[in-house]
Order: structure tokens, then sequence, then C-alpha cells
């Protein structure tokens, strides 16, 4: 089987920051160090596209000291990449899903800024799902067609799943989800998208993942025969 698009649910900061001693908050800037390493791991494994359940609108709800420290680090994060010469010299294109616009100002503004600074790459694609949320994305979509619908712009009788897909924050369909943390469940990621993907389920700790970790997901999606509900 071709394996081109890998989705992954970043699940375990908190709880690997505890199963190490570390303030739980902690747990989110070795969740971002993670990420650089297996964007590294992906493009040498050949993987063009990556889409990444990086925060969830649930994770906004929770308390002001643990929000505060996640938007800085996706600050942070951020600036870095802004400034990294591996997005042009690798021509990898940065994506954000989600409703962004809940996000705080500057925040948008970054990463508005990395989107249009690397909008004309196409051999890597990184989608970053941050305020996202999959049942938000499906009555967005379902919001935005019926609104081309009421200005005349398409007829109701032309959607379809390939027009509703146009819609949505991402069209992109995953071959493989991964999952660390232990949990065996989408927690409402890409609902729509993964239909028919593969999923595989880790005990381990995101921030524990491995390269061969990722190997080996690779490996067991190959021995795997995709049916597509035939």
């Amino acid at each position: 089987m071709s394996l081109r698009h890998i989705a992954v649910i970043l699940d375990g900061n908190r709880r690997f920051a505890r199963k190490t001693g570390s303030d739980p908050l902690k747990g989110h800037e070795y969740g971002a160090e993670k990420v650089r390493e297996l964007l590294r791991w992906l493009k040498e494994l050949g993987i063009r596209e990556v889409t990444l359940y990086v925060l969830s609108t649930e994770n906004l709800k929770r308390t002001p000291n643990e929000v505060a420290a996640l938007m800085s680090v996706f600050r942070n994060s951020l600036k870095k990449a802004v400034q990294d010469d591996t997005l042009k010299e690798n021509r990898i294109r940065i994506r954000f899903i989600g409703r962004l616009e809940i996000l705080p100002k500057d925040v948008q503004l970054e990463m508005r800024e990395l989107m249009e600074q690397t909008k004309s790459y196409s051999d890597y694609i990184v989608n970053l799902a941050v305020a996202y949320g999959g049942k938000a994305e499906i009555v967005d979509a379902a919001r935005k067609f019926a609104g081309d619908v009421s200005k005349g712009a398409v007829s109701i009788n032309s959607l379809d799943e390939e027009a509703f897909s146009g819609y949505l924050y991402m069209p992109d369909e995953p071959d493989l989800l991964i999952r660390p943390g232990g949990e065996c469940r989408l927690s409402n990621f890409l609902p729509w998208q993964l239909a028919y993907s593969e999923l595989i389920f880790l005990d381990k700790l995101w921030p524990e993942l491995t390269r061969q970790d990722v190997v080996g997901c690779i490996e067991e999606f190959e021995r795997r025969e995709r049916r597509f509900g035939k």
C-alpha cells in the first residue's frame, strides 16, 4: 500500500511530565520538541504529508494557567518556525486548521504569516489542527455551503461527498492515524477525513515516541489490507 499521509494525535504531555517528576505544564514543551523530531523522522521516511492534533477546542477550556502555558509554547514554536530556513530549503508548506479566530490575535497573525510564507511550497505538507474540533469543522462546512446556496453560487442539489469535502478546513484524507497515550478513541479529530483510515493506538505517551515506534506503525500499515468499506 502507498502511504503518503499520516495523522497523529499528540496525547500524554501532562502525564509524561508527572511521570518524570516535572511540572505538568512543562509537558507541553516536551511535546513541542517531539513534534520537531517527528517531522524530521517522517521526512526521512518519505512521508509527504502529516496532520497533527495540536490543540482542541476543549483544551482551551482548561485552567487559565494551562491555557497561558499552551499559548506560550505555541508562540515560541511559531517564532522559531518563521525564522527557520528549513521550511524554505525543504519546501514545506504549513497549514493551520480549526477555529483560528478564537485564538489570541498575535498568535493568529504569526500563524497567517507562516501560512503565507510557505503557501507556494508543495514538496511536504504539515497540517496543524489548532483550536480544532471535528464536529465544529463539519458544522462550519455546512454553514459555508448554505451560505453559497443562499447567494445562488451553488445549487443545493449539487451537494455530494466530494463537493462537501471542499468546504472542510482540510479535504485531505490521512492513510494512517497514530495515537499514542494509551487511549483508543478519536477524540473529535477528523471524523470525516478518517472514515477509512487505518488506526494504530500506542501505549506510549506522546513525548516518549521514538523513531522506531513510527517505523513500526508504518510497517504495520503496510501489512494491512485497506478495503474502504468494500
